[in-house]
């Protein structure tokens, strides 16, 4: 059975025409994620106080070092079905399917288990202050309950994307970010339920979205079809998605122990500082989640023409990407900065809150392009099936540089600028190796491939 439906060629026409038309709606679904993200920062800013707005914005580092450790998984799903339909192997794509789902599954349980228990212990890590710590690990706590249905929706998610369709989850998304707002309203303005409303809504919002996903799937018929009744785990497809997923996910989780670690300086200049840095990094979130779209095309269009052995392709595949992501994040960063106080003044009523907020966006915002150029890179070197490489590159570059920067120089000086410093020497540090790891996975997939042509 063949693919049929709407969905982006990417093995034939003008590569720039077809990345953004893949691009455009993941950008769109990670920008519709976030603006409901935000609702859950704004209603609670706005009708609960600064103190309930640093409870949830706080937890965002905890929530992202737990949920990393599948978003690198599902990142090896989509190239594993890419790579299959590329060399046409459908019977690889529907058992990937469903090796996937139930991998998802297990995962999604496990995660959230884990950040249920551990809410209160890893918030008192953070040097967390007391008088944000009860409401924090209540919001927490009921995030987590919902994390198996975010799960199971980003491996769905995933396996759409991987064979071009990107319209689909982005219109999931969009019906279950409605109602998260809604139920926003209803429980913290009408219910008045604070910080445990914005919780209940997100993770009402997340099972939905798992819902339309698996009900999308289980109607399909073609190679994408899921059948629950066949959920089984297949030696074979977990040991292509273990090998992406797994050095992937180390990547996300230490990224995010080194952005807990940055968080607790954050929290150590108070509740109001706290407060601005947390609205502003929910800013910042758009404008990586606009640039991250050219990761996710350059991993899905890199896998499909590997696989159908297209390696000149493949090369200006990478070089497309990246200038997009970096043109991209040079527009969203400077707007972001631009419009600044009006932004933040829609997160917090809070006039110095807002000043703490720009501080930090001129410094991040800004030079931000140069992360997104890096990730268009690594997502070539994943597309190739290569994950070891780039994922030393970010924990040296990022994790590393920036747990030695917090312990040296910004211990000498304990001021906000100096904090942020970090970010930008990072993201220049970590483009420049990428690129010259992406030489050496260029260059051994090319012979790989030449080798396996010959011997046809």
């Amino acid at each position: 059975m063949g693919i049929k439906g709407k969905r982006v060629d990417m093995l034939q026409g003008s590569l720039p025409v077809n990345l953004l038309r893949f691009a455009i709606p993941v950008m769109l679904s990670g920008l519709l994620q976030l603006a409901f993200n935000a609702a859950d920062v704004i209603v609670v800013g706005r009708y609960a106080g600064d103190a309930a707005l640093a409870a949830v914005t706080s937890s965002s580092p905890l929530i992202n070092l737990l949920i990393n450790t599948f978003i690198g998984f599902s990142m090896g799903t989509n190239v594993v079905v890419a790579q299959a339909l590329g060399r046409r192997d459908e019977d690889h794509v529907e058992r990937a399917v469903h090796a996937c789902v139930l991998l998802g599954i297990l995962l999604g349980v496990t995660v959230g288990a884990v950040g249920f228990i551990s809410a209160t212990a890893l918030l008192r890590f953070m040097d967390t202050p007391e008088t944000v710590v009860g409401e924090a690990v209540v919001y927490l706590r009921i995030y987590f309950l919902g994390v198996p249905a975010l799960t199971v929706y980003n491996f769905g998610a995933a396996v759409l994307r991987g064979s071009g369709d990107t319209r689909r989850p982005m219109n999931f998304l969009l019906v279950s970010g409605v109602v998260n707002v809604l139920l926003n309203l209803l429980f913290v303005i009408g219910f008045n339920m604070g910080v445990a409303g914005v919780a209940w809504a997100t993770t009402a919002a997340n099972c939905l979205a798992c819902l339309l996903v698996i009900r999308c799937m289980t109607g399909e018929n073609d190679c994408r079809h899921l059948d629950l009744r066949r959920l089984r785990m297949d030696r074979q497809v977990l040991g292509q998605v273990v090998r992406i997923g797994v050095p992937a996910s180390l990547q996300s989780v230490l990224m995010s122990v080194s952005n807990v670690v940055t968080q607790s300086g954050i929290n150590s200049f108070g509740e109001v500082v706290m407060a601005g840095s947390g609205a502003s990094g929910n800013i910042e979130g758009f404008v990586w989640t606009a640039m991250n779209s050219f990761y996710q095309a350059c991993l899905t269009f890199t896998g499909s023409n590997l696989g159908a052995k297209q390696l000149d392709r493949v090369d200006k595949v990478m070089a497309h990407c990246m200038w997009m992501a970096g043109a991209v994040g040079m527009i969203a960063g400077g707007g972001a900065c631009l419009f600044g106080k009006q932004l933040l003044g829609i997160y917090t009523g809070s006039v110095q809150a807002v000043e703490y907020g720009l501080l930090r966006m001129y410094m991040i915002c800004l030079p931000y392009f140069l992360y997104g150029m890096a990730d268009a890179v690594l997502g070539s070197m994943r597309g190739m099936g290569w994950s070891v490489p780039p994922t030393i590159s970010c924990l040296a570059c990022l994790c590393a540089f920036r747990l030695v920067w917090m312990e040296t120089v910004f211990r000498q000086n304990p001021t906000q600028p100096m904090l942020y410093m970090c970010y930008p020497i990072s993201w220049g540090l970590v483009l420049a190796v990428n690129l010259l790891c992406w030489c050496f996975v260029r260059s051994r997939v090319r012979a790989k491939t030449e080798a396996e042509r010959s011997g046809e």
